[in-house]
């Protein structure tokens, strides 16, 4: 049932992923540096905060008690993740939207995954299963299945999604697009992008010191009650104060280079309702973390947290495609090529559940 839970759990925090942008699309006559950093000042800054404060009480007492190194090097993953998703752009920029995705997600996951359990094949840490464990245990063998099933469904979703390109380029003349494609510059950015990416999976961990005194207050109030469901809202907080780092100095250089930082202020254009909008999104992107968090603690392996996350980002992003109608016009190949992905990544989601059912 806990492991049912944390399935659940994760679906809803990759729909609020994969959903998080739609409210973008209702902001008019902004630069995109200018909506983005007005809904990221809400993703990073303030419903974090906000969010631990209604979860953990005296989680700014936990921060403030804990190790330097530990909050230094958290924020320090938050940065290097906040890198990874502007890149993620440049990415999608020379290998076109389907190909650049599916490399850099599939990366993200693998990494984000894998990484933190090989880590602490080396650094032993109470209660973190290392890849070792994985490898020999049949339910995380059942595990690492989900995850290769899912990048052989990230692979398929990619292909569908090239062979979209290929038939809407021809269909509509508009081949000269592809002059910015650049595989060597492409892949590297896209590796770049997804390893950095995964950063994010590792400031859990650096920061799971900080979860665990948020865990052990609760558990001490609610004895008997399992994992406390909110730990890692505490250590999201320090984690995204890097990703603000980031996004805010490269929103900035782009107002200044772009001349855009009139969009705040121009009554010419509906402030309230871009601002709403905006705030809207960077909402709705902070509670797939906020789901991901429960779902982690009632799964209890990062490994699986993280592929689930990621495979139900790429499926909810599909879907959203599929609604609104974005393979209109492709052949019938290419959609039952999608489709085919998608039931895959749905099939590795279930491999990777059973896996954590039948944890011992």
């Amino acid at each position: 049932m806990q492991a049912i839970f944390g399935v659940i759990f994760h679906f809803i925090g990759g729909f609020a992923s994969g959903s998080f942008y739609i409210p973008y699309k209702k902001v008019k006559g902004w630069a995109w540096e200018s909506f983005w950093i007005v809904g990221g000042i809400f993703s990073w800054l303030i419903v974090p905060p906000l969010a631990a404060w209604l979860t953990i009480p005296g989680f700014i007492d936990i921060i403030k008690q804990t190790n330097g190194h530990i909050l230094l090097l958290t924020y320090f993953f938050g940065v290097l993740w906040g890198i990874g998703g502007l890149t993620y752009g440049l990415g999608v920029r020379y290998l076109g939207v389907a190909l650049g995705s599916s490399i850099i997600l599939g990366l993200c996951s693998v990494f984000g995954a894998l990484i933190p359990s090989i880590y602490y094949d080396f650094f032993p840490s109470e209660g973190k299963d290392t890849i070792t464990t994985l490898m020999t245990s049949h339910w995380g063998q059942m595990v690492l299945l989900g995850i290769l099933v899912c990048v052989i469904g990230i692979i398929i979703c990619g292909y569908a999604g090239v062979m979209k390109e290929r038939e809407l380029s021809v269909d509509k003349e508009v081949a000269v697009n592809n002059t910015e494609y650049k595989f060597g510059l492409g892949i590297f950015v896209a590796i770049v992008s997804g390893i950095l990416s995964a950063c994010f999976a590792f400031g859990i961990d650096a920061g799971k010191d900080m979860a665990n005194v948020a865990n052990t207050a609760w558990k001490a109030i609610h004895p008997d009650s399992g994992q406390f469901l909110f730990q890692n809202n505490v250590t999201y907080v320090v984690i995204l104060w890097g990703g603000l780092t980031t996004n805010f100095i490269w929103c900035m250089i782009l107002n200044a280079r772009n001349k855009t930082f009139g969009n705040y202020t121009d009554a010419k254009k509906p402030l309230l309702k871009n601002y709403l909008f905006s705030a809207l999104a960077g909402t709705t992107w902070f509670l797939q973390f906020f789901f991901y968090g429960m779902g982690e603690s009632r799964l209890g392996n990062g490994a699986s947290s993280w592929i689930l996350h990621m495979a139900f980002i790429i499926l909810v992003a599909n879907m959203w495609g599929l609604l609104l109608k974005e393979w209109k016009g492709v052949s019938r190949g290419a959609l039952v090529t999608v489709i085919v992905g998608i039931a895959t990544i749905i099939l590795s989601v279930l491999i990777v559940g059973y896996g954590n059912s039948i944890k011992v």
